[in-house]
């Protein structure tokens, strides 16, 4: 009996220790990623693919697994030191979003593709600044971008990374700057003004021109617009208006008097 205790003890012991192998190869074969991720498998060193979303089995102790993020990644570009074309000194920041789109390539082509994407976008930052002038970078800065997200791009490809998006954020000038760009704005508006005035001025004096035409054809044109003037003075001030016998009424009035006399004449 002892001797058939101790076998049974044995017999247990050694069962435990298979299930505790299985579990543990079990616990290595298996594999779960999520939706937005991938496992790049490697199998003694040689690539084999990358597999999921879901659940699936490696071999254990032969096989390794490195996970890929697939999700866009936001990657902020500090403040950068550039000088444009046109030699003035400013600080750029921006922010570019980029995902993987191929995780074998991501995790064999490079060592660190969000290391090197980073230092991929500072550079290109800089290089594209320098090659633009400071105008161009103020009004135009959609072309920059999708010149900055180009180049960016192009060289994160072979990574299996995708730039879709490169946006300047904050330009930063220098204060001389500034009060210079300051003046030639007050410049511009007092050029506009004088420019609009002058405009006005040439109007009023086309317009006047041509009232005085049209007077100069109807004489009596004149007189209407005196009684006109007349009546907005006595509108909108309360004071007393010596009103004039027109020229023309006492032209006729003395016309009148010498017709009398001639009749007054022949009748004596």
């Amino acid at each position: 009996m002892p001797d058939l205790g101790g076998a049974i003890t044995a017999i247990g012991c050694v069962v435990g220790v298979v299930v505790l192998f299985l579990l543990v190869v079990a616990s290595a074969a298996i594999r779960i990623v999520q939706e937005y991720e991938r496992g790049v498998i490697f199998r003694l060193g040689r690539l084999i693919g990358a597999k999921g979303p879901g659940f699936f089995l490696i071999i254990p102790f032969i096989d390794r697994m490195v996970k890929v993020d697939l999700r866009v990644v936001t990657l902020d570009i500090p403040a950068q030191e550039c000088i444009t074309h046109d030699n003035v000194t400013l600080k750029v920041n921006a922010v570019a979003y980029f995902r993987v789109i191929q995780p074998a390539d991501a995790i064999v082509q490079v060592e660190d593709f969000r290391r090197a994407t980073f230092q991929i976008a500072q550079t290109s930052l800089r290089n594209v600044i320098g090659q633009c002038e400071l105008d161009e970078l103020l009004a135009h800065r959609e072309k920059i971008n999708a010149r900055l997200q180009q180049i960016i791009d192009e060289q994160t490809e072979p990574w299996g990374v995708k730039v879709s998006i490169v946006e300047v954020k904050d330009v930063e000038l220098p204060q001389t700057m500034q009060r210079a760009m300051a003046k030639q704005a007050e410049a511009e508006r007092e050029k506009r003004a004088k420019i609009i005035h002058a405009e006005g001025e040439s109007l009023a004096a086309k317009t006047l021109a041509e009232a005085a035409q049209t007077i100069g054809r109807v004489p009596s044109a004149i007189q209407l617009r005196y009684l006109q003037t007349l009546t907005e003075i006595a509108t909108e001030k309360n004071s007393t208006i010596i009103f004039p016998v027109p020229v023309e009424f006492l032209r006729g009035l003395a016309g009148l008097l010498e017709r009398m006399e001639k009749v007054e004449g022949e009748q004596g």
